[in-house]
């Protein structure tokens, strides 16, 4: 029985004793620095909602968003497509963007939290040759 126990004691301390590591790292004297521009808010309004493509101008991707409009009771209005292109102006908008293509609708639906929600996405891009 006291070999058993010895044995099973011996495993165990060699097993775990694996997992005891140490590691340290010493940073000193970094500062971070931007790496991008500073963004400058677009007006909401001056940018261009599509669900196609843009060709007539180069430009660059910021990224993908996706917006959702609820209404929060019965009595509200259901969303509509305008309410879905005015949050992703917003939010473009926030990014910067001049314009937001290959904007996809949803189906209007019930959620968990609403009587009613539309969700919608697209590119946000910046043109890189205003005129």
């Amino acid at each position: 029985m006291k070999i058993y126990v010895f044995a099973i004691l011996i495993v165990t301390v060699v097993s775990s004793s694996g997992c005891a590591t140490r590691s340290s790292v010493k940073v000193s004297g970094i500062t971070a620095q931007p790496t991008s521009p500073t963004l400058v808010r677009t007006a909401p309004q001056d940018i261009i909602v599509t669900e196609d493509d843009i060709r007539e101008k180069p430009y660059e991707s910021l990224g993908e968003i996706h917006v959702r409009v609820s209404k929060t009771t019965i009595f509200n209005k259901d969303p509509t497509r305008e309410m879905v292109a005015e949050k992703l102006k917003e939010k473009a908008a926030d990014m910067g963007a001049d314009a937001v293509i290959f904007v996809d609708y949803g189906e209007v639906g019930m959620s968990a939290m609403s009587w009613g929600k539309l969700d919608g996405r697209g590119t946000a891009i910046k043109f890189t040759d205003k005129e």
